[in-house]
């Protein structure tokens, strides 16, 4: 019987085949109790995290009997999967899992951002009628929807938006331009900055890299269309927010949605406050009922694959 420790948040119901063969330690508040998510660490055969624990530094010192690292979502980037590998440490993503949760908070909120009514219930209730203030919105069908990053959420985002009568053009910078996902799924291939110039949507889905650290700069974003808005459900850092906030109050862009920030929780943020057509939420695009159970029951069994194998304590 091996032991698995868990930090995170996770699907309950996903424990149950665990711990029909195993030790299992379910905290989800333990990532921020540091002293002993060390000690409990030190008697760990698997470890399952989501974003916020960060397997480096004196955490991975601490696993020193550990061989599996679950993560519960996709992103890499609070794992150190190098120094993991290097110590005979496998590190499964739930690639996939969580993807028709993000491509559905991509196409809905691009939709919010361009009709731009939704925010007049407390109008309309208080008996005020902003009819023709708010007859200018804008629809989705016929709109350029530019994806940077073409993966496999990419990919179900770009099904989505074509069913709404979007145009979808895409960057990758680890694609071929002949790629066959991009007949597959009726895009176009373009440039980054065919992408960030053209598009009325523009959506972000890659890594958080030295590559795509700071992205979306002030340079960047300042040849954004001036009516487009930018949807970030990747990673923070890759946009930079204090421009961004400079930039929605400056009528320089038409709005904006962002998942996902540089500092998690986000810290008070002045330079967000006032923007119009702005929506901030806390690192949850991925995160739904029907995700955190596909996401917890594929962690949940490929943990217990790796710990069955020949080698690996149990």
């Amino acid at each position: 019987m091996g032991r698995i420790v868990i930090t995170e948040f996770m699907d309950e119901r996903a424990l149950a085949p665990l711990r029909a063969s195993h030790d299992v330690l379910y905290n989800p508040k333990l990532v921020d109790d540091a002293p002993r998510l060390l000690l409990e660490a030190a008697t760990a055969d698997a470890i399952i995290v989501r974003n916020r624990t960060q397997v480096r530094g004196h955490l991975l010192e601490a696993l020193a009997r550990c061989k599996v690292v679950g993560r519960l979502g996709v992103g890499l980037d609070n794992i150190d999967v190098a120094a993991c590998e290097a110590r005979g440490m496998k590190v499964i993503p739930a690639t996939g899992a969580n993807a028709l949760s993000v491509a559905e908070y991509v196409v809905g909120t691009a939709m919010l951002l361009l009709r731009g009514v939704y925010a007049s219930t407390p109008s309309v209730a208080g008996g005020q009628w902003p009819r023709n203030a708010l007859s200018n919105g804008r629809e989705i069908g016929g709109k350029t929807l530019g994806l940077i990053g073409f993966g496999f959420i990419g990919q179900l985002t770009a099904r989505l938006a074509k069913g709404m009568g979007m145009t979808v053009i895409a960057f990758d910078a680890m694609m071929k331009p002949d790629h066959p996902a991009f007949a597959s799924c009726g895009v176009r291939c373009a440039t980054l900055d065919e992408v960030i110039k053209s598009a009325d949507v523009v959506s972000l889905h890659v890594p958080l890299v030295d590559s795509t650290r700071g992205l979306f700069d002030a340079a960047r974003i300042a040849v954004m269309k001036p009516d487009s808005v930018l949807i970030n459900t990747a990673r923070g850092g890759i946009v930079d927010e204090v421009a961004l906030g400079t930039a929605l109050k400056a009528g320089r862009l038409g709005g904006a949605a962002i998942d996902v920030f540089g500092a998690e929780p986000l810290p008070v943020a002045t330079h967000f406050q006032d923007c119009p057509n702005l929506i901030l939420t806390p690192h949850v695009a991925g995160v739904t009922y029907e995700a955190n159970e596909r996401v917890s029951f594929l962690i949940a069994d490929k943990v217990l694959e790796a710990l069955a194998m020949p080698g690996v304590k149990s």
